[in-house]
């Protein structure tokens, strides 16, 4: 009689539903996954662009670079590195290596100091500030083939604005061929590149700036620290990370940096202005010498990826640490 009655207790209707703590873990396990889903739908669409637009792409420029190759067709005459070793026995692109660190260079001790000293003067309490910010940022927006139509009209021998004004104030021997002569190309380029991004970098500083709070500078006035105490010892030190990012972008738009220099120049005089990417164009796209443009292509990236992770391991260790975020899937 008691086992019958036992018998029909667990074959009642509690015998279907399981316990709390078992609904609990399946439905902690269904939002895992449902959570998992939905961050690979959004996750495919931008992996697909970017194994098709970036990553093989790469993967393609490394296998030609091995090749003697004009671009048409697959490539097939195997060459091994022939084309590397050419490449560091072309003195062009030695020279390219040459410009390019004296642009890394110029734009570290003069462009950013110019970006942050405007900064600092445009987060003062100055009339019409938000109106200089406009305009200082203005060039930036410009297109860098709009950039070097401009400054190609600017600087043009003898009919130039750069040379009326010159003349109007008396210094008609400072003017001349600007891009024309192999002496002062690069400076002149360089000019053209402080207008064109130093805006950007302003803006990037001033809003570091902003985000120092205020009590610790009022701190520091009420201490008696001067004005160039305060921004060593506290608006520098908490600008740091914003300024490191600011070089890091600096140096690899100038390590990149073909834009400006093909639309003003084309890499002359007598390549006296080329950096790597006009060469890699000039040999891929006029002499249709591809798998030797891969290989410089290949070099530019190598470059670009030494620097980033050094720059990151030693750099910017810092200012990663403790940034990253996890997603929790416990439901919470």
């Amino acid at each position: 009689m008691t086992s019958t009655f036992l018998a029909d207790k667990r074959s009642g209707p509690d015998a279907d539903h399981p316990p709390p703590e078992t609904v609990r873990a399946r439905g902690r396990v269904r939002r895992r996954v449902l959570h998992w889903l939905t961050a690979v739908g959004f996750q495919v669409p931008a992996l697909v662009l970017f194994m098709g637009l970036v990553l093989l792409p790469m993967l393609f420029a490394l296998y030609a670079a091995f090749f003697r190759w004009g671009g048409f067709g697959m490539p097939s005459d195997y060459i091994g590195t022939d084309n590397f070793t050419q490449l560091f026995d072309n003195p062009v692109f030695l020279g390219d290596l040459w410009r390019c660190l004296v642009l890394v260079v110029l734009s570290l001790v003069i462009q950013l100091p110019f970006a942050l000293a405007m900064a600092v003067l445009l987060n003062q309490r100055l009339r019409g500030r938000a109106v200089y910010r406009m305009l200082f940022f203005a060039p930036y927006v410009l297109s860098e083939a709009i950039t070097g139509v401009l400054f190609a009209m600017i600087f043009a021998p003898d009919d130039g604005l750069a040379d009326h004004l010159l003349g109007g104030i008396g210094l008609d021997g400072l003017g001349g061929e600007w891009f024309a002569d192999p002496s002062y190309v690069m400076a002149t380029l360089f000019v053209v590149m402080t207008w064109k991004y130093f805006g950007f970098h302003m803006m990037l500083c001033l809003a570091g700036l902003q985000s120092i709070p205020k009590e610790l500078t009022e701190a520091a006035l009420i201490d008696g620290a001067s004005a160039w105490q305060r921004f060593r010892s506290v608006t520098l030190p908490l600008i740091a990370p914003t300024l490191r990012i600011s070089i890091f972008l600096s140096v690899i738009g100038s390590i990149q940096l073909f834009d400006l220099v093909w639309v003003i120049t084309q890499g002359g005089p007598d390549h006296h202005s080329e950096t790597m990417a006009v060469t890699m164009f000039q040999y891929g796209f006029k002499r249709y010498q591809v798998g030797y443009a891969s290989a410089i292509s290949v070099v530019m990236f190598g470059i670009c990826l030494v620097f980033a992770l050094a720059y990151q391991r030693f750099v910017l260790r810092r200012d990663l640490e403790g940034a990253t975020t996890t997603m929790r899937g416990d439901g919470k």
